[in-house]
């Protein structure tokens, strides 16, 4: 018997439509703006005080800087150890191996409590 001389069909070697030559938005581009979390935190610390656009714009960047960082070092922690699921206990070694001694505890300590109190609040309103 003759081998048949069909290919697989690995799909056509034309020309493809070209692409638009504005980039979307990658994952390494993103960055949330916190201004408004920034202000409303000044304002709970001192009422009288008020503070710049630029300075909000460099508090903006290194809170994203920060996040960037324990995030890519959470989901390096994550793949280590053969997961698939990115855990609390993840995000927390993460603050522990980026940030110096009482820094990493009190953050640690105090985004426990503020995920407590949100998952209270929410479990407490009425539907």
């Amino acid at each position: 018997m003759a081998k048949s001389n069909t290919k697989k069909n690995k799909g056509s070697r034309r020309h493809q439509k070209p692409r638009s030559r504005k980039r979307s938005q990658s994952s390494t581009d993103f960055s949330r703006n916190y201004s408004l979390y920034i202000r409303r935190v000044l304002k709970e610390v001192d009422p009288q005080k008020s503070i710049s656009s630029h300075t909000v714009d460099i508090m903006n960047t290194m809170i994203n800087n920060i996040f960037e960082r324990i995030s890519t070092q959470a989901y390096n922690l994550m793949c280590f150890r053969n997961r698939c699921t990115l855990t609390h206990e993840d995000i927390q070694k993460a603050m522990y191996m980026l940030f110096p001694g009482k820094r990493s505890k009190y953050a640690v300590t105090f985004g426990s409590e503020a995920v407590q109190r949100y998952v209270h609040s929410k479990n407490n309103v009425p539907r």
